[in-house]
């Protein structure tokens, strides 16, 4: 009986997301009194893999192919699969994001498993195994019990604290041989953005609604997301309008996000837009309407003009930022 934790890699190299599912994989084998095992895909060097050992696990089992750079759904779940068997975990560690999203449903065929999605805390009981998620686009909680076996839990992004555990860490080949033959996605070209921080790694993120009032607004609000090195996000509405671009669009139907700061200027909070916003660590709502739903999910909130109080917080940013 062990923990495995899957850690995506990005051109080689982890990222805090990789971290966190570490930290969080360590303290469930804690829980179960038994060791927690890294698994990575991909040719990543033992120099970043020796990185991983830093936050508690046991283990890190390193499987590489240069033909398999690129995620393949069905031949990354026969070799994730396959090391949950012959490593006997009996616990799952996924990331909730697009991959985790993708990889989760078919390990959970493949081995017979259930799924607790969107986990955000560790389990609340381990007999019966109970885990927490929020529902109902983060306007509830549930508490899940898995009963099968073998248990699969894909980890909702920062939402677990990143703490160093390091310790005695063994690398090893994985148990399993991956044949880039029988992958079918291939990688004709890639075209990376630049200059500009993706939605899905920013530790803070800078967002507008129809509240801006026209794209002619939007100066202020780029001035702080630069000022606070964050990244731009706005409502649908906003670029249905064209006043942004849709790699912004933040919500059920754009991207689902989770920075340790979210800003709303101007931004109503329908339940869409809550739903992939919701569960960002901490959330400051500026808007005119005292009675908007957002300020329900908010932290903290200034009811007014987003038009009047963006200029008066890109003036102290740059006073704090002075001294």
């Amino acid at each position: 009986m062990s923990v495995l934790v899957y850690t995506e890699n990005w051109d080689g190299k982890f990222k805090k997301l990789s971290f966190e599912l570490v930290t969080y994989a360590a303290n469930v084998a804690r829980m179960l009194n038994t060791t927690a095992t890294a698994l990575s895909i991909g040719n990543v060097e033992n120099s970043e893999l020796e990185k991983l050992g830093k936050y508690g696990v046991n283990k890190i089992l390193s499987i590489g192919n240069d033909g398999l750079s690129v995620l393949d759904n069905q031949v990354y779940t026969n070799a994730i699969a396959e090391t949950t068997q012959q490593t006997g975990a009996t616990v799952l560690i996924l990331s909730n994001n697009n991959t985790g999203k993708a990889l989760a449903p078919r390990l959970s065929v493949k081995l017979k498993a259930g799924i607790g999605s969107g986990v955000s805390r560790l389990p609340l009981s381990l007999n019966p195994f109970i885990v927490y998620k929020r529902a109902y686009s983060g306007n509830a909680f549930a508490h899940l019990s898995i009963d099968t076996e073998i248990k699969i839990i894909t980890l909702v992004q920062n939402s677990f604290e990143i703490v160093e555990a390091p310790g005695d860490v063994t690398i090893e080949k994985g148990p399993v041989t991956l044949n880039a033959v029988n992958a079918k996605t291939q990688l004709k070209e890639v075209q990376k953005q630049a200059g500009k921080i993706l939605l899905t790694d920013a530790e803070i993120v800078v967002s507008g609604g129809r509240g801006m009032k026209s794209p002619e607004n939007w100066g202020p609000l780029v001035e702080l997301a630069e000022l606070l090195g964050a990244g731009t996000a706005c409502s649908r509405p906003v670029s249905d309008e064209g006043w942004r671009s849709h790699e912004e669009h933040t919500g059920q139907t754009g991207k689902i996000i989770a920075p340790n700061l979210y800003m709303a200027f101007g931004i109503s909070g329908a339940t869409q837009h809550l739903a992939g916003v919701s569960s960002s660590k901490y959330i400051v709502a500026i808007n005119s309407d005292k009675d908007a739903p957002i300020f329900e999910a908010a932290q903290y909130g200034i009811v007014g003009d987003a038009l009047k109080v963006l200029p008066k917080l890109v003036e102290a940013v740059k006073e704090i930022k002075a001294k």
